[in-house]
């Protein structure tokens, strides 16, 4: 029974100076890496739609009435943007060079790193709400044949498959 009250206590698992921040730049890390997997995930969509066709082959314009030309389809794909993941990279490498700045507390230096998990969190999600918005306003109507498809201003990477 002895032994076990002279087990430190939990917060001071380790006698080492800087454990604290050591730990917390852990923290950071396993934050980063959640944050770029969930972003990952987050960041794909895709949407397609076909518009003409004869009335005999049964399709259909988009408002519903028979089409009498070849249809063409058009798939969207949106992959998640590498900004992000350098973003995400960026924040860590600044965080972790604030610590190191001479005069910096132990009080200071775990501010700096809780702001920059809650900087890499709240941008990630900033930028994948604003991905999304941009890539659900893409309108699916095909180009006239010659005609490149024009995708306005997204935030993500978009692949265009466009078949006749």
């Amino acid at each position: 029974m002895p032994d076990t009250l002279d087990r430190p206590a939990a917060a001071a698992l380790s006698t080492l100076p800087g454990a604290t921040i050591i730990r917390r730049i852990r923290g950071m890390i396993f934050s980063a890496l959640s944050t770029a997997l969930v972003y990952s995930f987050v960041g794909t969509a895709s949407k397609g739609g076909c518009v003409g066709g004869s009335p005999t082959d049964g399709f259909m314009e988009v408002n519903g009435s028979p089409a009498d030309i070849a249809p063409t389809c058009v798939q969207l794909n949106l992959r998640p943007s590498a900004i992000v993941f350098v973003a995400i990279a960026v924040t860590v490498i600044v965080a972790i060079t604030l610590v190191l700045r001479p005069g910096r507390t132990e009080a200071s230096a775990l501010r700096v790193i809780d702001r920059a998990v809650v900087v890499m969190i709240a941008g990630t999600l900033a930028f994948a709400a604003l991905t999304m918005v941009s890539f659900f306003a893409i309108p699916l109507d095909p180009p006239s044949p010659g005609e490149p498809f024009m995708i306005p201003f997204t935030f993500g990477h978009v692949e265009v498959d466009i078949t006749p």
